[in-house]
């Protein structure tokens, strides 16, 4: 096979030759690979024609065309390229023609749909064909086409050119497709070409009927590849890779041929150029190991390329099986995922202890369960496969039944995850199932299987296949090849969607991936191609992949070959072996084999579930298997025996160790007397005999911090939603206290933690209600309950005394809400699981109204699936505390979280916080591969605490020859120890920090404990620090001497006080192993200062187990400004940069922080130090100061601190993957590179760190400088939610290394494999474990899901998880769908969700105190207590002492009454800014009242009063009692009530009054109708005869605006629930607004023309109605016979803010005692009154705390004014009427006519009314607005009139308010002589009006036989004449003196009316006037203003 020539052009026929390609391709692959190394530090490059060629020995050097298309085709298909279309212009048809769609151009119908049942004429060698117009999408076109010309059914063998007949008109001979087109109307924009347009096969069915049939196979046209975009060239990721959702990861360790390149902080593997012809890709190549490179974000060489397309023209060499589909197809760039284990997707998981779908060894009863294959096939697993391969093989089930297996199975394990991906991957979501005319087809078979292999190819060596990331691949796969149709789909989504939806993505092209799936209707892979293609695919790495395939009859003949092969040591290379069977007429079938010992080790561990692993963990120690790992630890080589060196290891006890003696500051020395550690002194007696004292320690507790207070609100705004939504839920006002209990797991420590916070916080203090106060911490400890079996008899307790305590709202508390979510049928009682479910969820705690239970988690996610019993608005999520460096709470901390630690691997400037340890890993794994059998857990640990006891052993240096030991221990573990030991020498009260070892296993945890113990014990390091073991269940146990040390710290003076939680550790240098399968809410100190989780299992990859486990680290960090340009000696640099994920929540939008680079700070003396010189971590203090002491400088032997001087890197890349610059040199190397890099690391620019996000909240990362400025202290705050112990401001100079280490975050170990997982980021940009499973209880609902994406706030993140995942049948929510509703939430659960550490239990405790507070405050309301006003007039006039009526009469005599003198003094206190009413003998207090001013109604005094249960309530009150009240009655539907028309005539308005009722249906029984649903006649009434306990007789009526909310109509609770009718009076424009919020209320509708009238008017129009409605109920029972005098003439006139009513109790011991009762009470005894109808007007007193004090409340009935709640008689105050246009005062002025016209009036003065403070709405609401805006205005009162005809600023409000709000302001110059003159008032005729408080008014009636006072001898000093009637004569007003000067004003509707009343009135002679002194108010004309004209007296 030879080249083409490169000159051969594309001939007249559209084939392009090679040649041309190939010089392409040369020139492209020469460029790159200059440019290459160019770049690079290799000194030789890859070889160019190995690039372009990769193999010589492949015969397939000629398939570099990127089209899989013979000759023929490339005809046809040379427009497919990048190139813009050519505009194509058909040939216009002949005149005349038919040019309609579907029909050809002779007119005859060629559609599918209409010739499907004719008979058709088909010539022999031609088909029918469906071609498809794109001007008709829904129909086929049926055309005859000669078969020749049209491909098989594999896409070959067409020829050339077209040949076809029009099945229409039946023309024939058509050549060519173009003129076929033009006849058959194709109206086309582009070259017609059979292969777009010539779609199906067409054939009739049984029916005869002609249908659509299989497509036509064009090869490679709907799946052809189309050019990608630019390469990627540097190492640069174009913008569609960023955002893809494969991962590319770093291999575990990389060896020198397989390095990825590091883009924008994301390893890449190295792309590779694609060749291209015509803008198609031709055959990708199978990527293969990339050179190594350096720089950071440049590739050094591309990738390898193998050319295995098929030659041009028909060459003989090729397949004809192949030529139509490889072709076509890129390899996948797949994820190497440097994770270990198996997919979170179909995670392994227990039930009562046992595996549910997790791969096992295979036992007999196994067998029976495994799917067979046909004919009963069995393989047989060779004996002593383990022994002999040192592997345990696992078997991966992939598409067809796996063979039994016999034999040896206990040494094999099958697993059926990769089987269920398959599965998930081609069940289709149903959206797609049937789409359209072309139905969206999943991935085939034999695709799978093809991808699978092309991501094991790219799997790194020590890289384990995670099935989640395959598939991801398969879906990128899928979205690719059916791109067009699911933007289709995704059409209807809106712009401002984007990103946000939750629907399935349209990712960008994923890189690497079989391009032909990217088209629609692609071109099936065939059974036949698929072992050729794997096997190419697999070709790539050499051995590391194998297929079995070509020869393969069977699975079982394939997995019979594995074994053989395997045991003869044939794959000692291989890691996988993939069998894949594709016999004819059969599917295919297929599995994979792991056989990398590696592999199988993480496969194998990640099948049991965490409890088996626990369980084999401990059979594995207690079975002595261990002991031969343990002995081949201690074993040093040529130093010796460990435990020989530490039985030889002796004290001198007249010498110090050279750790002492090295280290330990000189005042210690001086005190401190060397002796064995039996013989030295305890801490106590060494700190109390050291003269310095450290000032930087401090402990504060009790603090809130601000955004705890915000978070406590914000979790009572959402109980508060709660109750005020319409489900009546929560009904908030029924209860008086709180009373709570916190459940927490089941940890000593969690529990005692919590114990500590509450006793701390005060709450239980605060909550005074409790049964008894709690005293003590242990009191506290009833209010918590660990989640152990003890729980539930505290629960039960709590659920009976919540069932006899209904006015208690209970609230449980459960912390750690994500611990056990697990279903309370699926666990035994031993398991200790399933507690939650089976206490919360129970139907008693469900159902009790009045328990709420609140769950409080750091990783919420489990809780957020399909059917989760929360709301998504129940949700609170933790704010973020900064935006854009804004500090939103003022508080000055930062949280440190997991996303910074992320972050701090970006970092370019030093060492990140979280990294590996690769010596520890490389032994790790060495001795994994020596000791097959024994649990990963059990060899890392026992690695790693040998690397503890050598590291102990070399920086004690109490050993000869320590030197030696260096280099059995690792430099991370060498720096933790010498950092421990020498932190507490450097301050005078040994402070320290804590090391924190995260040992999962408990019985691990217990040997390295003893383990460590005794090597510290044989060392003499008992008094250094502790070593403590953290056993959930177990207490702490720490040394007396120790607790000794933290009392004298702490100040406790407890005698037998021990320290409970590790927060109480504070500053303990110590280790802590901290035990447990999980963490369990445990805080930690902050002085954590190393947080090793080296040994945590890397077999669970859910978000929730790896984000607890770095949570463990998480920190709060309080920041104390510093000088930019002095950062103080010994300050320590913070290990990360400013690049963050951040969130925006519901509540707030956060930006990112844009550090700037502040001056570079001075370089100082590079120096080590005990502090941080032996530690791995030397960018925790680049800068030592140049005044330590010398004893703190190293004083570790020469190779010690040779070791631990690790590099600071500079570039960004340093960190992100970690280079051989670091992790893979020598010792030696390692110095060097250190002292190379160390001095410019000091120079490099710095920034300021943002601590903004957590790992929840996630958003644009922005690139910041990589240092955080030396400047910026950091101080913690509390250690954990509501308190901690921090430093307080520390001073320049720090010697505390405990002050100096808390300041800055912990360092965090991890595994190498996790450490690649969790730094690497998925393809939305986000770090990779957020994709990851959310919790091994729940299960994605689908593959077909997008990822979430970095714009998603924590709320959006709630409704990906609530939409994408369903709970597991062990799930405790698994249940909650049972009950058939969409929405199963349980109406009273929240839930609160925070990163770790940051603050939640102090939240939801001072939630606690805010909701008890808000409780009482919701029991309580303001009302108005304020004395009456004027008493000393009252008092002077009672002077007699004549008591009228005895105390205790029960009701009021008329006669006694009347020899009562009427008291004219208004005694209201909201009246004090009112005239006085003239009274002869009455004297005021002073001249005048205070003027007040508008708002005085807002400034009166008022009393917080307890509701009691006869108030009256607004709408937000909700109770089971008030249902039917409200209108929750099942017989009627809410809303359900008519409109009806009521009309009367009112003769003084001389016109119809039409009123609207809008009456319920539950409500039309109180009125009567012409018809049952017609016009109403009016309202019934009672006869005054009747007597009812269980009703009350009067109407009630209240005015009401502006309060539909707050006013107080629901009288429920005050009527005691008797029957009473109550009616609303509302404005029209209100009408609707009342309806909606009171829908079983009756609304009477005032007229429009009233909308703007004031609080006369309605009164006036209630007073009206009633007297009709009482004349029509009178003639109604003339008309049945009853005496009509008998009819009730009563109604109430209530105000909308009465809220409670009082009655008096005469006590002859105690006195007069007022208590509360209910408005039934009071009505009823007023209306059983039996002269009730002598009275005119009753009412009662105005609640005051002062009233039954005064000496003027001894009469019980009184006579004087009434206001807020009336009892009228409306048939004896028939003629006297309320002024229906006032505004103000009408109530007075109504009880002076009342009186005047003799009628009585009755204040019952042993009933009193309380009224709420409402701010809102309200009649005295005056809005005074101008004209030309609707906005109020500020004018002052001289501008409400004007002069007539005159131009002046109009106002938009009535003119009686005008005129009334001016004469209150402006009276004292409009009276001169009234003002402050009691003696000579103005005389006001038939009304009465506000005149000011310094103006006297004398109220006279006009009308004949009326009750006027004696004005004999009395002067007056004016005269207010307001629309006086005909009454009011000359000689009436002559009957009255004025003083001379004396002012007269007359008020009159208009100019005319006012001229006629001064000509009527004879004024003219007495009274002087001018034409200035006429006005009108500031009214427009259409506004109809009112007129009036002053004079003086002559």
């Amino acid at each position: 096979m030879s080249l083409c020539p490169p000159g051969w052009l594309k001939t007249p026929m559209g084939n392009s030759y090679a040649g041309q390609l190939r010089t392409t391709r040369f020139e492209e692959v020469l460029h790159n690979s200059i440019e290459a190394s160019l770049r690079s530090n290799i000194v030789v490059p890859r070889p160019i024609f190995s690039q372009l060629y990769l193999e010589a020995e492949q015969p397939l050097a000629a398939h570099n065309n990127s089209r899989a298309e013979n000759n023929d085709e490339d005809e046809e298909d040379g427009s497919e390229s990048n190139s813009p279309p050519i505009l194509y212009q058909m040939k216009p048809p002949p005149e005349g023609c038919c040019t309609t769609d579907g029909f050809c151009q002779a007119g005859r119908d060629l559609r599918l749909s209409s010739l499907a049942s004719d008979p058709l004429d088909v010539l022999p060698g031609f088909m029918l064909v469906g071609l498809k117009s794109p001007s008709l999408p829904d129909s086929l076109l049926v055309c005859a086409v000669d078969h020749r010309f049209l491909p098989d059914e594999r896409g070959h063998n067409a020829l050339l050119g077209f040949s076809g007949n029009c099945m229409g008109c039946g023309e024939k001979g058509f050549r060519y497709f173009t003129d076929f087109a033009n006849h058959i109307n194709l109206k086309l924009s582009t070259q017609p070409k059979k292969q777009k347009h010539l779609k199906y096969h067409l054939h009739r069915n049984n029916q005869g009927v002609l249908v659509k049939g299989a497509a036509i196979c064009w090869r490679g046209h709907d799946g052809r590849i189309r050019q990608i975009g630019p390469r990627l060239l540097e190492g640069h990721v174009t913008s569609d890779e960023q955002s893809s959702n494969l991962l590319l990861l770093q291999p575990s360790h990389t060896p020198a041929n397989y390095t990825a390149s590091h883009t924008n902080g994301l390893p890449q593997i190295a792309d590779t150029p694609h060749p291209l012809t015509n803008g198609q890709n031709a055959i990708p190549p199978i990527p293969q190991p990339a050179m190594n490179h350096s720089g950071p974000g440049r590739s050094t060489t591309t990738g390898t390329q193998t050319n295995v397309g098929p030659p041009k023209k028909r060459h003989k060499g090729w397949s004809p099986e192949l030529a139509s589909n490889v072709v076509s197809e890129n390899t996948v760039k797949m994820s190497p995922s440097s994770s270990t284990l198996s997919s979170s997707t179909a995670h392994s998981s227990t039930t009562n202890g046992a595996r549910l779908d997790a791969a096992t060894p295979m036992s007999s009863s196994q067998r029976s369960s495994t799917t067979l294959s046909p004919s009963g096939l069995s393989v047989a697993v060779p004996d002593q496969l383990l022994r002999t391969c040192g592997l345990q093989p696992v078997i991966f089930k992939g598409h067809g039944p796996l063979p039994r297996l016999t034999g040896n199975v206990s040494e094999v394990l099958v697993s059926s995850l990769l089987q269920s991906c398959y599965l998930s991957s081609q069940t289709l979501p149903r959206v797609y199932q049937h789409y359209g005319p072309s139905p969206i087809q999943p991935l085939s078979t034999e695709m799978q299987i093809l991808l699978t292999v092309y991501y094991l190819v790219q799997l790194g060596p020590d890289q384990v296949p995670l099935i989640e990331d395959l598939e991801q691949i398969f879906m990128r796969s899928w979205r690719e090849s059916h791109l067009s149709e699911i933007r289709q789909n995704q059409q209807p989504q809106t712009p401002g969607s984007q990103g946000r939806h939750y629907g399935i993505e349209t990712p960008p092209t994923l890189p690497g991936l079989p391009q032909h799936l990217s088209l629609p209707y692609q071109q099936p892979l065939t059974p036949s191609q698929l072992p050729w293609l794997a096997q190419l695919a697999a070709s790539s790495c050499g051995v590391g992949v194998v297929v079995f395939g070509e020869h393969v009859g069977s699975l079982a003949q394939g997995l019979q070959l594995m074994f053989c092969k395997l045991l003869e040591g044939g794959f000692q290379n291989t890691n996988y072996v993939v069998v894949i069977v594709t016999a004819s007429g059969q599917e295919t079938q297929s599995c994979v084999v792991v056989t990398g010992k590696h592999q199988c080790r993480a496969l194998a561990e990640s099948m049991f579930s965490p409890s088996e692993g626990l369980r084999e963990i401990n059979h594995q120690l207690s079975s002595g298997e261990t002991q031969e790992l343990i002995q081949f630890c201690n074993s040093l080589g040529q130093d010796g025996d460990m435990d020989s060196l530490l039985d030889s290891a002796t004290l001198d006890s007249n010498e110090p160790s050279p750790l002492s003696s090295s280290q330990e500051s000189t005042d210690d020395k001086s005190v401190k007397k060397t002796r064995s550690p039996k013989d030295s002194h305890s801490p106590k007696q060494r700190v109390l005999a050291t003269k310095e004292t450290c000032t930087e320690y401090s402990v504060e507790w009790r603090e809130v911090r601000p955004i705890q207070l915000a978070v406590a609100r914000k979790l009572l705004s959402h109980v508060c939603a709660i109750a005020d939504s319409s489900t009546q839920n929560l009904d908030l006002v029924s209860f008086d206290r709180v009373n709570f209990l916190i459940l927490v797991p089941p940890s000593e420590v969690t529990f005692q933690q919590t114990v500590l916070h509450l006793w701390s916080s005060g709450v239980l203090q605060e909550l005074g209600s409790l049964d008894q106060e709690c005293a003590s911490q242990r009191d506290a400890e009833r209010f918590v309950v660990k989640m152990d079996q003890s729980a539930q008899v505290q629960i039960d307790s709590l659920i009976q005394e919540a069932h006899s305590n209904s006015y208690t709202l209970y609230i449980l508390i459960h912390d750690h809400a994500h611990w056990d979510i697990s279903s309370a049928s699926y666990c035994n009682s031993e398991s200790g699981l399933g507690l939650v479910d089976q206490l919360l969820n129970s139907r008693r705690i469900r159902d009790a109204p009045n328990i709420l239970i609140l769950h409080v988690t750091s990783f919420p996610f489990a809780l957020q699936t399909q059917f989760t019993r929360i709301s998504p608005y129940n949700e609170i999520h933790w704010p973020s505390s900064f935006s854009n460096d804004v500090d939103l709470y003022h508080e000055r901390t930062r949280y440190f979280g997991v996303s910074e630690l992320l972050d701090s691997t970006r970092s370019g400037g030093s060492l990140p916080l979280m990294r590996y340890d690769s010596s520890f890993e490389s032994m790790a794994a060495s001795l994994e591969e020596r000791f097959p059998k024994l649990h990963s857990a059990v060899i890392r640990t026992t690695v790693l605490i040998h690397h503890y006891c050598i590291a102990l052993m070399a920086v004690s240096g109490r050993l000869s020859g320590s030197h030696n030991l260096h280099k059995h221990s690792s430099v991370e573990t060498l720096g933790i120890v010498q950092s421990l030991l020498s932190a507490a020498q450097q301050c005078p009260t040994r402070h320290g920090h804590m090391v924190l070892l995260r040992i999962p296993s408990l019985a691990l945890a217990a040997w390295a404990h003893r383990r460590l113990s005794r090597v510290r014990r044989q060392l003499g390091l008992e008094e250094k620090f502790e070593i403590i073991l953290g056993n959930p269940g177990q207490p702490l146990n720490i040394g007396q001497s120790f607790v000794d040390q933290i009392k004298i710290w702490l100040k406790v003076q407890e005698a037998d006080w021990v320290p409970r939680t590790y927060l109480e550790l504070e500053a303990l240098p110590c280790i802590l192993i901290l035990s447990g399968a999980e963490p369990l809410g445990e805080s930690l100190p902050r002085s954590l200062k190393y947080c090793d989780l080296r040994v945590i299992s890397c077999s669970y990859l859910q978000r929730t187990t790896l984000e607890q486990e770095l949570g463990l680290a998480a920190y709060l960090l309080k920041a104390e400004s510093r000088s930019p340009h002095n950062p103080g000696p010994g300050s320590d640099l913070l290990e990360s940069d400013a690049e963050k994920l951040s969130s925006t929540d519901n509540e707030e939008e956060e930006a990112q922080d844009n550090g700037k680079n502040s001056p570079p700070s001075s370089n100082l003396p590079v120096q080590s130090s005990p502090d941080i010189g032996a530690k791995a971590t030397p960018s925790t203090q680049n800068n030592i100061s140049p005044k330590a002491p010398k004893s703190t400088k190293a004083s570790t032997p020469s190779p010690s601190r040779a070791q631990t001087q690790l590099p600071a890197q500079s570039t960004s890349q340093a960190f992100l993957y970690p280079q051989p610059s670091f992790h893979h040199l020598s010792q030696s190397q390692s110095q060097t590179y250190a002292q190379a890099q160390q001095v410019p690391s000091q120079n490099h620019p710095v920034s300021q760190i943002n601590f903004q996000s957590y790992f929840h909240q996630v958003s644009h990362p922005q690139l910041q400088p990589p240092l955080l400025p030396a400047q910026s202290r950091r101080h913690p705050s509390k250690s954990t939610s509501s308190g901690s112990l921090s430093p307080r401001a520390s001073s320049p100079h720090l010697n505390c290394s405990w002050a100096r280490g808390v300041s800055r975050p912990p360092s965090v170990l991890l595994p190498r494999s996790l450490y690649d997982i969790i730094t690497a980021n998925d393809g939305s940009g986000l770090p990779r474990c957020t994709s990851f499973l959310p919790h091994m209880s729940v299960a994605w609902v689908s593959s077909f899901r997008p990822l979430l994406s970095k714009m998603m706030t924590c709320t959006e993140q709630s409704l990906y998880y609530r939409q994408w995942t369903v709970p597991r049948p062990y799930h405790m929510d698994s249940s909650n769908r049972t009950e058939g509703r969409s929405d199963n939430f349980h109406p009273r659960r929240l839930l609160l969700s925070g990163p770790p550490q940051v603050g939640k239990t102090g939240a939801y405790l001072h939630f606690l105190g805010i909701l008890s507070r808000m409780l009482i405050r919701l029991m309580e309301v303001d009302i108005y207590n304020e004395e009456e006003i004027n008493l000393t007039v009252l008092l002077d006039a009672r002077e007699d002492g004549v008591q009228y009526s005895p105390s205790n009469v029960l009701w009021p005599n008329p006669e006694i009454m009347k020899t009562l003198s009427f008291d004219y003094t208004v005694h209201d206190p909201k009246y004090d800014d009112i005239s006085f009413v003239y009274c002869p003998g009455y004297k005021p207090v002073s001249d005048g009242n205070t003027v007040h001013q508008e708002d005085v109604c807002l400034r009166r005094r008022t009393t917080r009063i307890k509701l009691s249960k006869y108030a009256a309530f607004n709408t937000y009150h909700h109770c089971e009692h008030c249902h039917l009240y409200l209108g929750f009655n099942p017989r009627y539907q809410i809303y359900e009530s008519s409109l009806h028309v009521f009309t009367f005539t009112h003769l003084r308005l001389g016109e119809e009054i039409q009123l609207y009722f809008i009456i319920p249906k539950s409500k039309e029984h109180y009125f009567s109708f012409n018809q049952p649903g017609g016009q109403v006649e009016g309202l019934r009434l009672p006869l005054s005869t009747d007597r009812s306990p269980d009703s009350i007789k009067s109407p009630i009526f209240t005015p009401t605006t502006g309060r539909h909310e707050h006013g107080l109509f629901n009288l429920y609770h005050a009527m005691d629930g008797v029957s009473h009718l109550h009616i609303l009076v509302v404005k029209e424009y209100e009408m609707a607004v009342y309806k909606k919020y009171w829908p079983n209320h009756i609304l009477l509708v005032m007229p429009a023309i009233f909308n703007a009238a004031g609080i006369g008017a309605a009164h006036f129009l209630i007073k009206e109605l009633s007297y009709h409605n009482l004349e029509l109920e009178r003639s109604r029972r003339l008309e049945g016979g009853a005496p009509a005098v008998d009819v009730w003439p009563f109604v109430i006139l209530a105000d909308d803010s009465c809220v409670m009513w009082n009655a008096v109790d005469l006590n002859v011991h105690t006195g007069p005692v007022e208590h509360a009762v209910s408005l039934k009470q009071v009505l009823q005894h007023m209306e059983a009154c039996p002269d009730l109808s002598h009275y005119g007007l009753c009412g009662m007193r105005k609640w005051s705390s002062r009233v039954l004090t005064a000496p003027n409340q001894r009469e019980p009935f009184s006579r004087g004014h009434l206001h807020d709640f009336l009892l009228l008689n409306v048939d004896q105050s028939q003629n006297v009427q309320y002024d229906q246009n006032r505004f103000t005062c009408h109530d007075v002025d109504f009880t002076l006519r009342l009186h005047s016209a003799g009628l009585l009036v009755c204040r019952f003065n042993n009933f009193s009314v309380m009224k709420k403070q409402i701010a809102i709405g309200g009649y005295r609401t005056f809005i005074i607005k101008t004209k030309m805006t609707d906005v109020p205005t500020s004018v002052g009162p001289s501008q409400y009139i004007c002069a007539p005809d005159s131009k002046h600023l109009f106002l938009a409000t009535p003119a009686q308010l005008l005129l009334e709000k001016y004469l209150q302001h402006t009276s004292h110059k409009l009276f001169p002589l009234s003002t402050k003159n009691y003696e000579h008032p103005v005389l006001s005729v038939d009304c009465y009006i506000n005149l000011g408080p310094e103006v006297t008014v004398c109220f006279v009636s006009s009308r004949p036989h009326s009750v006027n006072i004696c004005t004999t001898g009395l002067l007056f000093s004016g005269l207010l004449l307001c629309f006086a009637d005909t009454f009011v004569t000359p000689s009436f007003l002559k009957n009255f003196t004025f003083l001379k000067g004396a002012t007269l004003c007359v008020i009159s509707e208009d100019r005319s009316s006012l001229r006629q009343t001064v000509g009527r009135l004879e004024l003219e002679e007495e009274w002087r006037f001018r034409l200035s002194d006429e006005f009108q108010t500031a009214n427009a004309k259409e506004d109809r203003p009112l007129f009036f004209l002053t004079g003086k007296h002559i």
